[in-house]
């Protein structure tokens, strides 16, 4: 055998060896799903959870718009990942909610043709997510938020076909709680059914919109678009008509109170517009409403008759039978008290705290991780249970762009906003669980906080 033969069956043979090598299933891959320090990054064993993507229908106003392509990107890295096995979509991916006032939010058409409208304007994004599911490698599970609760699971099929759907009571239930596969002790949900002014809301409004369930929140959005889209100054904006207390011994109109002033303070400090208030300028056509409303039907007043504070909309929503009776519909297991989860709707630590007194500090669950989103403020943090178990909250924050009011102002969108959240075995032990909140930065995973779990 000449030199030059032995050469060539040394290659061959090393080849050989090195094909038939199975200490390592996958290649050295630089995708960073794939390169983590605390992973054995050999099989599909990590779940990527994002939420509150906000994908409308009109990139005019649509809270997703400049972050569209790094999301793109985001889910590129996720379908070529050798290491992911689910990504999972934690609510608010659709959003028929954030549509300013006076435009008719299916314009005439059906919910469908809103759904294939969304997907055509988000293109890039579902058309990565559907490659996803085609691939049938890595599974994709979507779960309702208030946004897009009202979206049937036949429509939100049409975006995603295939997807896997966690829904609590059937198709028509816009809340949802997700155990990915071989986890139990992991629970993920949006987190709105907690949400006064976001939990899903049956018989409110019967002689106005019968069958309607879409909560006071609805409104707040439609609302608060304006404000982005036609905005006003702080001290130009139209003001709150004042409502008077007048009977504090009435649990029920102190509630509606609380309910005032809450309103009252994001109408002029939060989301303040210009808009005549008696002005019938809400077109809804949506989730069984069809009246078009003034910012006052939504609002508290004193009635001329007895002084009383009453509303056109929601007026009967302000006994704690009747919130208690709403939160059961929306399967929470421990009750809150309704001047709390009225206030709470304004405060994410509220919302955030629920996790650990529905799961951690409740004698009926052995959930040890909960991830909301929500919120869009993503954090982690860390729990004992009742007994004395580590246990872990992560919030997956959003994917909306940074609002501005200032249409000329520079704000670099590519350091803002973009997270998710990563579970993953440390070192393949199936019961030890790194948990990792990122912020997509420049289209980098910047880690901003971890911890890990021993199951």
């Amino acid at each position: 055998m000449t030199k030059k033969s032995i050469l060539v069956f040394g290659i061959l043979i090393a080849f050989f060896l090195g094909s038939c090598d199975t200490t390592d299933t996958h290649p050295v891959s630089d995708n960073p799903f794939d390169t983590l320090s605390v992973s054995a990054n050999k099989v599909r064993e990590k779940i990527v959870v994002i939420s509150d993507l906000h994908l409308g229908s009109d990139i005019s106003y649509s809270e997703t718009v400049h972050h569209l392509q790094r999301l793109e990107q985001f889910l590129n890295e996720v379908r070529s990942s050798a290491t992911v096995k689910e990504l999972i979509i934690a609510g608010d991916m659709l959003d028929d909610w954030y549509v300013p006032t006076r435009i008719n939010t299916y314009a005439g058409n059906s919910q469908a043709d809103f759904v294939r409208k969304s997907v055509q304007t988000n293109k890039v994004v579902f058309d990565v997510i559907n490659g996803i599911i085609s691939d049938k490698k890595i599974k994709v599970t979507y779960i309702p938020g208030n946004h897009d609760m009202g979206f049937t699971a036949a429509n939100v099929d049409i975006a995603m076909p295939g997807v896997n759907q966690a829904r609590d009571a059937g198709d028509q239930f816009g809340v949802g709680v997700y155990h990915p596969d071989d986890y139990p002790q992991i629970v993920i949900e949006h987190g709105h059914r907690y949400d006064f002014f976001c939990a899903i809301t049956p018989e409110a409004n019967e002689s106005e919109a019968p069958g309607a369930t879409l909560p006071p929140g609805y409104f707040f959005a439609r609302i608060a678009a304006n404000s982005f889209t036609d905005p006003t100054t702080k001290e130009a904006s139209t003001k709150v008509p004042p409502v008077q207390l007048n009977d504090s011994g009435n649990y029920e109109q102190v509630s509606k109170n609380t309910y005032y002033k809450l309103w009252k303070h994001v109408v002029e400090e939060v989301i303040y517009v210009k808009d005549n208030f008696n002005e019938p300028i809400i077109v809804t056509n949506v989730g069984n409403y069809t009246n078009t409303y003034s910012i006052n039907d939504i609002l508290p007043y004193n009635s001329a008759t007895d002084g009383s504070i009453q509303m056109k909309l929601y007026n009967n929503l302000f006994t704690q039978t009747n919130w208690d009776a709403r939160q059961r519909f929306n399967n929470v297991k421990v009750l809150n008290e309704i001047n709390e989860s009225i206030t709470g709707s304004l405060l994410t630590e509220y919302i955030d705290k629920q996790a650990n007194k529905q799961y951690f500090q409740n004698s009926n669950s052995d959930v040890r991780i909960v991830v909301f989103g929500h919120t869009h403020n993503p954090m982690i943090k860390t729990h004992t249970n009742l007994s004395g178990e580590d246990c872990l909250y992560a919030n997956s924050g959003t994917w909306e762009d940074q609002k501005t009011r200032n249409k000329a102002a520079l704000i670099d969108q590519d350091t803002l906003k973009m997270n998710f959240v990563l579970i993953a075995p440390v070192q393949s032990n199936k019961k030890k669980l790194n948990v990792a909140l990122y912020k997509y930065t420049y289209g980098k995973h910047e880690l901003m906080d971890n911890e890990e779990i021993d199951l």
